[in-house]
């Protein structure tokens, strides 16, 4: 611990000598050039102020990754927690975010967002963050040769978090147990999440086939409703019907017309006869006649 804090005693005084020596040769400048010393002790107060805000690099984003690796060991330690499906999209949404903003993000956060995904059944996303990992020799660590400053400040609080893990304890625990598992179990997990990918892939083209063979069921059954019903609205022939009565009744009917016809023919002989009593002139020849006899007489 003494050792510690004469370290940090001897970098921060290097920084204040050497602000003190750039600050003491800019104020000479601009005193030599009229400028007042008000101004110049100002001005001083201002770049100090600057330097200290820039030369740090901001430990904000290193935090937010010790926090996220917090959280998912957590949600995929095996314990017998119920973890609710927000809690475990909201661990998700805070490891994108790092991938999003941090520049060269570490492969431990893609294997932990992988198991995440793979936890909660999204196993194409899972595929796609744990493929990159154990598969993919750009996401070996050896590979992160020129780093950005969001990674080197990550990799320094790494190393000062292993080195010390009595200093944080629940994070170093944490690194190890996702390190531990991204080692024996990545792989494990990668082919568990492609298999349950291909089974869905096969339940949703299954369901697919399914769904159209019932649609041809029903299609077949309302074609066959349709021609129960175009039969019973069809009119019945009558036809058979009658040939049956013409040859039922054919025999009756060629009676009553011989009958009919025998008594046509009585009647007119009794008309004639009758005609012909009554009436004595009634065989009388035409004038023409007459007339016709007597010229040939006289010829």
């Amino acid at each position: 611990m003494d050792n510690k804090l004469q370290k940090k005693k001897t970098g921060t005084l290097k920084e204040n000598s050497q602000y003190a020596l750039a600050f003491g040769l800019i104020g000479t400048m601009l005193l030599i050039a009229g400028f007042p010393m008000f101004v110049i002790f100002f001005f001083g107060i201002f770049a100090y102020f600057l330097w200290k805000t820039f030369s740090q690099p901001s430990r904000n984003g290193t935090r937010e990754v010790f926090e996220f690796y917090l959280s998912a060991n957590e949600v995929l330690r095996d314990d017998e927690r119920r973890w609710f499906g927000f809690e475990v999209q909201e661990v998700i949404i805070r490891g994108e975010r790092i991938l999003q903003l941090m520049n060269g993000a570490p492969p431990l956060v893609y294997f932990t967002l992988g198991a995440l995904y793979n936890k909660i059944g999204d196993h194409k996303s899972a595929i796609n963050h744990l493929a990159y990992v154990t598969e993919n020799e750009k996401a070996d660590e050896s590979s992160y040769v020129y780093p950005s400053p969001d990674l080197r400040n990550y990799v320094r609080v790494l190393r000062k978090i292993e080195r010390e893990p009595s200093e944080a304890p629940q994070t170093s625990s944490a690194v190890r147990a996702l390190e531990r598992a991204r080692r024996n179990r990545g792989k494990i997990i990668l082919e568990n999440s492609r298999l349950q990918l291909k089974e869905l892939d096969g339940k949703k083209e299954q369901a697919i086939i399914e769904k159209e063979q019932a649609m041809l069921e029903q299609k077949a059954q309302l074609d066959k409703l349709a021609v129960i019903n175009a039969n019973n609205v069809m009119p019945k022939s009558v036809v058979g019907d009658s040939d049956e009565n013409i040859s039922q009744n054919g025999g009756q009917r060629t009676e009553q017309i011989n009958v009919h016809s025998f008594d046509n023919r009585n009647s007119q002989n009794k008309r004639k006869a009758e005609e012909s009593n009554g009436d004595p002139f009634i065989n009388r020849k035409p004038i023409s006649e007459v007339l016709y006899d007597i010229y040939d007489r006289k010829q």
